[in-house]
Order: structure tokens, then C-alpha cells, then sequence
């Protein structure tokens, strides 16, 4: 092993000398520094660090004697290196270079800075808008191309996303719809009671699980849950490059990947959406059995009274429309992954927000639209 670090100054009339030797590195930094200091009273203002001796040094050891060298240097002394391992010397000339440099305090943001960010952020939404028309203007084209060729649809895949999206997604959208049908009778009872009407509980429940509740809270779920896989999905072969070769060999991404998982969805969200309203209203009506002292029977009487079937076609007429809006979403920001499984994460998630956004968006001018019309 080599021998701790040290130093060594003579102060001469004209010349101040500093021998290293030893090991310069971390294990004796703290000591190391506490034996350099910059003489006082010294006549000299020429020095002179003698390398020849050192043994060892690391970037810990090296800092400390730049450090030096540019303390002497500022009370006006001229430092000379007498260099011994090349290796050691180059080391201490390129921490040398290194200043130690705070990073760069961001300036405070101005009212212009806050308003270019705006303006740049309402210009990305512009822009992601046209992207977004623009795919599904490429999509319907693949859709009448192959409503044309029909031998070239892909059934196995239709059937394989058919699976994921509805089979395998009934049991989470029937305990949500149950639960949301209990809470809603539940909270429905107890604030017509104050005024006496506590049968028209049925009323309510059914009107909104029907007309809102079950397909909007379904068309959530699948966002989540479906469009979000599209996206990861394609994304991933988007990184690896699996994309690309569809192209090489002559296949349309839109008609392989697109298209399929488009089809299912609007397949499987409208049965989707029956299944919810079903168990939404079953949920319902065993809690208005509990809360309003009614037979299950008399419950779905009072139902029958209560609601139409278009109220049923109201809510079911919205879940297409959501379905392409899941699915076209979760594609094109799939198609957009690039360079790296980050940018598949970050696509990921905002195409789920997306989504839901653009549900929410939909639905709402649905309701304003069955308004006007009187349905």
C-alpha cells in the first residue's frame, strides 16, 4: 500500500516550494486539507508544486491542490508544476479546468414568460387536434377500403381484442355499476325522505343508470383499461420496431392494428353497456328493497313505470360514439411512441386522459343535444 498523503512547504526569499507525496486520495482528503493552507507572511510570490513525489491521487486529492493553485494564483503568486507521472499530472490538469461553478439560478418568470407558455400549450392542443381529425380521416379510408375487401378483414384478431376489451373486462364494470347503483339508491332515498317522496328513488335510479351513469362510468373503465393497452401495446412494437417491418413487408399498420382493435371495441362496448345497466339496476333495486320496504317484484314494477325504451337507447346510442373515441385515441398515441419504453409510459397515460377527456367532452354535448330534441 502506499503511503498516506502529506505535504511538504518551504518558504524561501524568493520562492515558496510544495512537495506532494504520498497517497492523494479520498481516504485522507479530510486531513490532507487541513495541512494546505496559503502562507500569510510569506515574501516570496513564486511557487513551485513538486509532483514527483505523489504515489497515488484521485479527483478528491487533485481538488485539493487545483484548489490551491488558484488560491495562490488570486493573492497574485505564479504557480509552477513540476509534474511526476504523466497519468497523476494529466488528472490534475483536467480537474484544473473544472471551476467549480454553481449551476445557473433559473431567472424569475415574467407575466410574458407565463403567457408564452400558454400560448405554446394552446397551440401543442391545436395541433394534436389536426393530428387527431387527421388519423380518423386515415381510418375511415381503411374502413371503406376494407368494407370493399371484406376477405381482408382480420377476424382472429377482431375476436382476440373482443376477448380483452369485453369478456375479460365484465366482472370489474359489474362490480363498479353494482356499487354506483347502490349509492346512487342509497343517497337518492335518503335525500327524498326530507320531502316524503321516497319512491321516486326507482325514478331516479333508473333515468340515470339508463341515460348516464352506466355507459359513462363503463366508457371510463375501458379507458383505462383497454385504451390504455392499445396505446402500450402499439407503442412497444413502435419501439421495437415491429412497426416498421409491417410497412417493409407491404402491410398497412392502419388495416393490422388499428382497425381490429377499433372494430372490437365497438362490438364490445355497447354489450358492455347493457351488462351495466343491468347491474347497475339490480345494485339499485336490492338497496331500495333494504330502504324502502318493497318486494324485489314491486320493484320492478315500479320501474316498469318509470322509465321507456329511450331511455335505455339513449345511453346505448352514446357507447359507439365512445368507443371510437377510446379506441382512436389510444391508437394514435400508440403510432406516436418513439425512441425509448419512456416515451411509451408518458404516451400511455396521456392517452387515457385524453380519452376520458374526450368522453366527458362527448357526453356532455349528447345531453345538450337529446335536450334540445326532447328525447
Amino acid at each position: 500500500m502506499s503511503d498516506p498523503g502529506w505535504v511538504k512547504i518551504t518558504l524561501g526569499d524568493t520562492l515558496a516550494t510544495w512537495v506532494f507525496g504520498g497517497a492523494w486520495t479520498i481516504d485522507h482528503a479530510a486531513r490532507l486539507a487541513g495541512e494546505l493552507s496559503l502562507p500569510e507572511a510569506a515574501r516570496a510570490r513564486a511557487a513551485v508544486f513538486d509532483l514527483t513525489a505523489l504515489a497515488q491521487m484521485d479527483t478528491s486529492g487533485a481538488w485539493l491542490i487545483a484548489r490551491l493553485g488558484r488560491a495562490l494564483t488570486a493573492a497574485g503568486w505564479q504557480v509552477e508544476t513540476r509534474e511526476g507521472d504523466p497519468d497523476l499530472a494529466a488528472l490534475l490538469r483536467r480537474v484544473a479546468e473544472t471551476r467549480d461553478v454553481l449551476p445557473a439560478q433559473p431567472r424569475p418568470r415574467s407575466l410574458g414568460d407565463k403567457i408564452a407558455e400558454l400560448g405554446a400549450g394552446v397551440e401543442q392542443v391545436i395541433r394534436d387536434s389536426r393530428d387527431l381529425v387527421a388519423f380518423l380521416g386515415a381510418l375511415t379510408l381503411a374502413l371503406t377500403r376494407l368494407l370493399l375487401t371484406p376477405w381482408k378483414l382480420r377476424w382472429n384478431a377482431i375476436f382476440a381484442h373482443l376477448e380483452q376489451t369485453g369478456l375479460n373486462a365484465l366482472p370489474i364494470i359489474g362490480l363498479i355499476n353494482i356499487l354506483v347503483g347502490v349509492v346512487l339508491a342509497f343517497q337518492g332515498a335518503d335525500q327524498l325522505a326530507r320531502f316524503g317522496a321516497q319512491t321516486f328513488t326507482i325514478n331516479m335510479l333508473g333515468i340515470s343508470i339508463l341515460r348516464e351513469m352506466a355507459v359513462l362510468l363503463t366508457a371510463i373503465v375501458v379507458a383505462g383499461r383497454s385504451g390504455s393497452a392499445f396505446t402500450a401495446q402499439i407503442g412497444t412494437m413502435q419501439v421495437n420496431e415491429e412497426v416498421d417491418a409491417l410497412r417493409t413487408i407491404g402491410l398497412d399498420p392502419m388495416d393490422v392494428l388499428v382497425v381490429p382493435r377499433v372494430l372490437a371495441l365497438v362490438i364490445a362496448l355497447p354489450l358492455l353497456t347493457f351488462f351495466a345497466d343491468m347491474m347497475g339496476l339490480l345494485g339499485g333495486g336490492l338497496m331500495c328493497v333494504v330502504l324502502l320496504d318493497i318486494t324485489f317484484g314491486q320493484y320492478m314494477s315500479l320501474l316498469n313505470q318509470a322509465i321507456t325504451v329511450d331511455h335505455f337507447w339513449v345511453g346505448m346510442s352514446k357507447a359507439p360514439v365512445f368507443a371510437v373515441l377510446i379506441a382512436l385515441v389510444g391508437c394514435f398515441e400508440g403510432l406516436r411512441v418513439s425512441g425509448s419504453a419512456e416515451s411509451v409510459g408518458r404516451l400511455t397515460t396521456r392517452s387515457v386522459v385524453e380519452a376520458i377527456f374526450l368522453v366527458i367532452i362527448v357526453d356532455a354535448l349528447f345531453s345538450i343535444l337529446f335536450s334540445y330534441l326532447g328525447i
